[in-house]
């Protein structure tokens, strides 16, 4: 079954919920905040084509790892550098190799940062990208689903 991650649009906080198609809203178990969502018979199925937050069809999938982690251990390896002469680089190197290859993918949609794991469809929400990312958090552009195209 599809796993939902909303952020609340309040706090930023995550806010597991499990698809129902009854469900109409999502309480943040932080502030409160309440988000309304629709479901789809899609979603239940474990395939996303829109957004149950936002509504919209843009999304894309990347490694499930935690940014703040990345962050953390690369300040970490660039502190330790100084007394190992940049081998802790290589050390968060190998093990940034190994994460990459053991962690699945988890999707994600740029207009809300809504992520969803287990989805059925993974192979064909193409990979981040800067452009895309940009125009629709500044400008509100929709895509409508469809890849950026030059």
């Amino acid at each position: 079954m599809i796993e939902i991650t909303i952020t609340c649009s309040e706090c930023g906080s995550g806010v597991n919920i499990h698809p129902n198609t009854k469900a109409k809203e999502a309480l943040c178990q932080v502030c409160k905040a309440v988000t309304p969502v629709n479901f789809s018979s899609e979603i239940e199925k474990g395939e996303l084509k829109q957004c149950p937050v936002c509504s919209r069809k843009d999304f894309y999938k990347q490694k499930d790892f935690n940014r703040k982690i990345g962050v953390t251990l690369f300040v970490i390896a660039a502190i330790l550098s100084i007394w190992t002469y940049g081998i802790s680089f290589i050390v968060l190197y190998i093990f940034d190799l190994l994460l990459h290859r053991k962690l699945g993918d988890v999707v994600s949609c740029y207009k809300c940062d809504t992520l969803f794991r287990k989805v059925s469809n993974i192979e064909q929400i193409p990979a981040f990208d800067h452009e895309m990312n940009d125009r629709i958090k500044y400008a509100d552009h929709d895509f409508d689903g469809k890849p950026l195209q030059h």
